[in-house]
């Protein structure tokens, strides 16, 4: 289980590796609405940054770039995502 601060670092550390990504960045930006100018303001809070860690897991090559890129397995990012907030998934079984 990754704490929270670590995961608070790691989320930053996606943030990061997603603006260094020109297409992504800008997909990002294009379906949230925000501005370049709204990323810095918004890094500050967990929910932006579990959204952040929510649109790269939307597409496997993204989650398996950014894995790479922070040195992390694809199923450590996954464990990234648990960390944040709205990221606990009940165990129905």
């Amino acid at each position: 289980m990754i704490r929270q601060e670590a995961a608070d670092t790691l989320a930053l550390e996606a943030l990061g590796w997603m603006i260094s990504q020109a297409d992504i960045i800008e997909r990002f930006l294009g379906e949230s609405g925000l501005s370049p100018g709204d990323l810095a303001t918004s890094a500050t809070e967990r929910e932006f940054l579990a959204a952040v860690v929510d649109f790269i897991m939307t597409q496997d090559d993204w989650v398996v770039a950014a894995s790479d890129a922070l040195g992390l397995s694809a199923a450590r990012f996954v464990e990234l995502r648990a960390a944040l907030p709205g990221g606990a998934v009940p165990d129905w079984t």
